[in-house]
C-alpha cells in the first residue's frame, strides 16, 4: 500500500458571505422597472457640537460623528467630511456589487473597496483663502477605487458584476453628474 492510498482526499470549504434577500430584491427591481421615475428621500440631521466636531443623525441610528484633522483645525476625533464621503460611496458599491451579484446567481465570498481621493481646500472654506476659486476647482479632484471581490465565478464575470453595478450606483452618479442643490435659512 502506497502513501497515497491512505490519505484521504482533500476538501476546500469556502465561506460565502451572507447572502441578500433574492425574491426582495426582485420585488424591488420590478417597482423600479414599473416605475421607472419612482424616487426616494434621505433625511439627515446635522448638529455642530463645537470646534469642527458634528453630529449627523440619520433616523434612530446612532450619530455619524464627523471631524476634522489636527492640521485643519478639529480635534481628529471621527473622519473628516470627504472621508465620510468616500465611505458612502464605498457602501453604495458594496450594495451595488452584492446585489448585481445576487441577480446574477453569483455567490460572493470576499468584498472590500479601497477608495482613495484627490481634495484641497486652498479656499479655507471659503474663510478668506485663495477666493479666485471655481466651485468646479473645490471638493475631489480624482478618486480610484480599487475592488477585491472573490466569489463562484470567473473574474471576468466578477470584474462585469463590478463595472455594472459602478455604473447604476446612485452614489457614484451622484458624484460624477452636477445635481441642483439649494441651501437657505430655515424658517425661524
Amino acid at each position: 500500500m502506497s502513501v497515497t492510498d491512505t490519505l484521504e482526499p482533500v476538501t476546500t470549504v469556502k465561506a460565502y458571505l451572507r447572502p441578500i434577500d433574492s425574491e426582495g430584491l426582485a420585488a424591488f427591481a420590478a417597482k423600479g422597472k414599473a416605475n421607472p421615475a419612482s424616487r426616494g428621500t434621505n433625511k439627515v440631521h446635522t448638529v455642530m457640537e463645537g470646534q469642527y466636531r458634528s453630529l449627523s443623525t440619520v433616523g434612530n441610528h446612532a450619530p455619524v460623528v464627523v471631524d476634522e484633522p489636527l492640521h485643519l483645525f478639529g480635534e481628529d476625533t471621527a473622519p473628516a467630511p470627504g472621508e465620510i464621503v468616500l465611505s458612502g460611496l464605498g457602501g453604495c458599491l458594496a450594495v451595488g456589487i452584492t446585489a448585481v451579484a445576487t441577480w446574477k446567481g453569483v455567490k460572493l465570498s470576499k468584498l472590500e473597496v479601497f477608495l482613495e481621493g484627490d481634495i484641497g481646500n486652498p479656499a479655507a472654506w471659503g474663510a478668506g483663502g485663495a477666493l479666485e476659486k471655481l466651485p468646479a476647482e473645490m471638493g475631489f479632484q480624482a478618486i480610484r477605487v480599487k475592488v477585491v471581490v472573490e466569489g463562484d465565478a470567473p473574474r471576468e464575470v466578477l470584474d462585469e458584476i463590478v463595472q455594472h453595478a459602478n455604473f447604476y450606483s446612485p452614489v457614484a452618479n451622484s458624484m460624477r453628474n452636477p445635481i441642483p442643490m439649494t441651501i437657505g435659512l430655515a424658517d425661524a
